[in-house]
């Protein structure tokens, strides 16, 4: 236990001590971008998921390192360990990519199919998955080479599309990375507790200058480093139900944006630091949706609310694990 709160400490300490680092050379290297959702649209750094990452590689090399040197009691699968490491960084290296050149969105969508090669070469994770209301379901040959890739493709795409307002994408991922934590450490899966673990604490850290009103902007490195580390650790400690109950939000986001064609903003209209969206047909998206029903929200009441909906799933999480667990 103590070495799983070292790699949550550490992780936190290194995106908090790093961002203040960062903020104002983003700046000054013209990485940044317009808060949409203030009055005036003011400029923001952008590609704060540097520092997230960041975090997120120094909490994972300390449990390698606690572990290689038997400092730590848990014994770590190093190789499905790294191997997940190396599809998270190279998901936010296709993040980085994007932010700085823009790619195409359909180029974007398809690539972490490269990303998720490192679980699929070495074929982690086990092939039955426990699917709700189907029970286990042994998919064979085709959970390394068709549903990893799904996995991580999905997942990564979806932690990028429900995006846009303060605090809501780190939010988010605090929520889904306890949940994978806390059902991961109840079954023993270590490897799945250090990703979601390393990737919490460096959120919480990030939340502290994202907040509304926030300081920096995630930026796709961060996004879609979130999702990869969520899919990765569920196939890593074969607790894949917990991914497809916390992704439900993103499809319906995915479904609200598709009636959109996709060319929707996330934001809407602003009056008095309230947002707005009076019209049915325009509602592209959970936010929208969400302004559109309580007929004006503040962003920080906006992001609040979304996570609370991903927090009502994380329960449906623990009911369907831990008392209804035939669910």
């Amino acid at each position: 236990m103590f070495s799983l709160l070292a790699v949550l400490a550490v992780s936190f300490a290194f995106t908090y001590v790093s961002l203040p680092w960062f903020i104002p050379r983003l700046l000054k290297a013209g990485i940044s971008g317009k808060d949409m959702n203030k009055p005036g649209r003011i400029v923001v750094a952008e590609m704060g998921g540097f520092a997230i990452v960041g975090g997120f590689i120094m909490g994972v090399l300390l449990a390698i390192a606690l572990s290689t040197f038997r400092i730590s009691t848990s014994e770590l699968n190093l190789t499905y360990l790294l191997a997940g490491l190396s599809t998270i960084l190279l998901t936010g290296l296709i993040g980085v990519i994007d932010d700085l050149l823009l790619l195409d969105q359909r180029v974007k969508a398809v690539l972490p199919v490269i990303a998720s090669l490192p679980l699929v070469a070495l074929k982690v994770g086990v092939t039955s998955m426990v699917v709700p209301f189907f029970g286990s379901v042994d998919f064979g040959i085709l959970f390394p080479l068709v549903l990893i890739p799904i996995a991580i493709t999905g997942a990564s795409n979806a932690t990028n599309m429900l995006a846009g307002f303060n605090g809501l994408e780190a939010g988010l991922g605090v929520v889904m990375c306890s949940t994978v934590a806390l059902v991961g450490y109840s079954f023993g899966r270590v490897e799945s507790v250090v990703l979601a673990l390393a990737m919490l604490g460096a959120l919480l850290a990030f939340l502290k200058y994202n907040w509304y009103p926030g300081k920096i902007l995630i930026g796709d490195v961060g996004t879609l480093s979130i999702g990869a580390v969520v899919a990765s650790s569920v196939i890593i400690g074969n607790i894949e139900k917990v991914g497809i109950i916390l992704i439900i939000p993103f499809f319906v986001e995915l479904y609200l944006k598709a009636r959109g064609k996709f060319k929707a903003q996330s934001w809407c209209k602003m009056k008095n630091g309230i947002l707005l969206c009076d019209k049915r047909e325009e509602v592209y998206g959970l936010g929208r949706l969400v302004m559109y029903l309580t007929g004006g929200i503040s962003e920080r009441g906006l992001v609040l609310t979304l996570i609370g909906v991903e927090a009502f799933f994380a329960v449906l999480v623990v009911i369907s694990y831990f008392v209804l667990p035939g669910l």
